[in-house]
């Protein structure tokens, strides 16, 4: 299999990420439809798999303790957005997840040099809604990022250079990111649901097999492109695309409709 080439780029290379170990309250963390709840034991071997590979292609890897106060504290992607020039605190549309963006804020203090917040009463984003990409960066509205937030989020990422573009989630599809991935600069992973919108005008897509939707939430970090395992017709998509596929588990987190792109922060700070 060739080679997939890395190109020097701010959406797919990466010298840290965070993560935060599930807590022992994940049980009780939200669903849209209760499938049972997740083997926290099976979850942290998971956990630490992902953690693995990760650190594999170099980068360093904050390792946060669990919040037991916060379920879904597991999934930090939705407390922030990082970029090259700074970090914007998160205001999750979920009134239980409030508490964790806060709680994320002091740890990105520390890393960067600028942090800026969501702070609008009527303002709700999640980091889940949002794809970094080179040139623009896309918010899906949906149940969880609303407009208010998104137009907030553009203000306060302008003077940093990047221009946002509102999109909108597919029906019943909990976040945008849900049904898409960056593979690379130019190239996304897709629902087909999703693609047909047209929102992805001007890149290359791959879209996922059918019955496969689960599959297009993955991670491109650095060399590797992490997607959840259990997706065969996929992972040879991307196999023959080019590009370095790590399967890791994720049964129990998608139990609590958790992903890939989910269980990280991923950012070279400033």
């Amino acid at each position: 299999m060739a080679q997939h080439k890395v190109l020097m780029s701010f959406s797919i290379q990466f010298s840290h990420a965070i993560t935060r170990r599930p807590a022992d309250s994940i049980t009780r963390g939200l669903r849209a439809v209760d499938t049972g709840n997740p083997d926290l034991a099976l979850m942290q071997a998971h956990h630490a798999a992902y953690i693995a590979a990760l650190r594999s292609t170099g980068a360093t890897v904050i390792e946060l303790p669990p919040l037991d106060a916060y379920p879904d504290s597991v999934f930090v992607e939705d407390t922030a957005l990082c970029l090259p020039q700074g970090a914007v605190i998160m205001r999750p549309g979920a009134p239980s997840r409030l508490g964790e963006a806060a709680e994320m804020a002091p740890q990105l203090r520390t890393l960067y040099r600028d942090v800026v917040a969501i702070t609008g009463a009527a303002s709700f984003i999640e980091g889940g809604d949002i794809l970094v990409t080179e040139g623009e960066i896309l918010v899906g509205r949906s149940a969880r990022t609303n407009a208010a937030g998104i137009a907030e989020l553009a203000r306060l990422v302008a003077p940093w250079g990047h221009e946002v573009r509102e999109v909108i989630t597919p029906p019943g599809v909990l976040h945008f990111k849900t049904d898409c991935s960056l593979l690379d600069p130019g190239t996304v992973l897709s629902t087909t649901r999703l693609s047909a919108s047209g929102c992805f005008s001007g890149y290359k897509v791959i879209d996922v097999t059918e019955g496969e939707e689960a599959a297009a939430n993955t991670i491109r970090f650095n060399d590797l492109v992490l997607m959840p395992a259990g997706f065969p017709r996929t992972r040879d998509r991307l196999d023959a695309a080019g590009f370095t596929v790590r399967e890791i588990g994720n049964s129990e987190c998608a139990k609590i409709d958790g992903g890939m792109s989910c269980l990280s922060l991923r950012f070279t700070p400033s």
